[in-house]
């Protein structure tokens, strides 16, 4: 009888934008080999199907401004299947390190002891591109701003303004919920004339996308009811393929 205990391990790894191919080799091979797997509301449920089938799946997601796991549960849940399964997979949407707070669960991790692995995921911005929408153009954008449209105390980061100063694509995390307050900021500084597109579910076969002007914000959301998971893409790029 083997009583060996466990070695803890967690791997936080990226599930990409939706479209379960877009995952990266080294993420299928270790979904194949997790003892537990954590997944989050964006993780394309396809991916469980990869796993082994005595792997235990649990869902510990967030649903936009609705019900949620707990961040510290996430915590003491990653300590506990560590300790007593050995691998255990974070599985996020996206990328992990990009408004994902996959460095938070990395950091708690080995506060406990446990050996830690980043995978990185395609992050939803870059789906843009299925959509004929490029993050950059060297005749139209010489960079990127990635910004979170709700910041924790609730409000929209200061940085928006920042970013309106310069010709870079602007593209806006977590901000349906502010949709408003980002089309009245650019207004405010006469730029509301600019380009800009919301993206939905890019990658997967219900995508959607809507192009107009920033100003116009709110009335192209509701023009195809898009609401939130959602990014918002702002800057000359957006108007590529209008």
């Amino acid at each position: 009888m083997n009583n060996k205990a466990p070695f803890p391990e967690l791997f936080v790894l990226g599930a990409g934008p939706g479209d379960p191919e877009l995952i990266t080799v080294k993420g299928y091979r270790i979904l194949q080999q997790a003892n537990v797997i954590l997944y989050d509301n964006l993780a394309n449920k396809a991916l469980l199907d990869i796993a082994k089938p005595d792997c235990e799946k649990i869902y510990v997601g967030k649903h936009p401004y609705g019900s949620y796991t707990p961040q510290e549960t996430i915590h003491e849940m990653i300590k506990h299947y560590a300790f007593t399964k050995g691998s255990v997979v974070r599985l996020k949407g996206g990328d992990p390190f990009i408004f994902g707070r996959g460095f938070e669960e990395i950091m708690y991790a080995r506060e406990q002891g446990i050996k830690t692995h980043y995978i990185p995921g395609i992050s939803s911005m870059q789906a843009s591109g299925f959509l004929d929408i490029p993050l950059t153009h060297r005749a139209m954008s010489e960079g990127v701003w990635i910004i979170t449209g709700t910041k924790k105390d609730g409000t929209l980061s200061a940085d928006l303004k920042l970013a309106m100063q310069s010709n870079a694509t602007v593209v806006i995390y977590m901000g349906m919920k502010q949709i408003d307050s980002i089309a009245e900021t650019y207004v405010s500084q006469n730029r509301g004339e600019t380009p800009a597109a919301i993206v939905q579910h890019a990658s997967l076969p219900q995508q959607k996308v809507v192009r107009g002007l920033v100003k116009d914000l709110r009335k192209i959301a509701d023009s195809q009811q898009l609401t939130h998971p959602a990014i918002i893409i702002i800057g000359e790029v957006a108007g590529l393929s209008a």
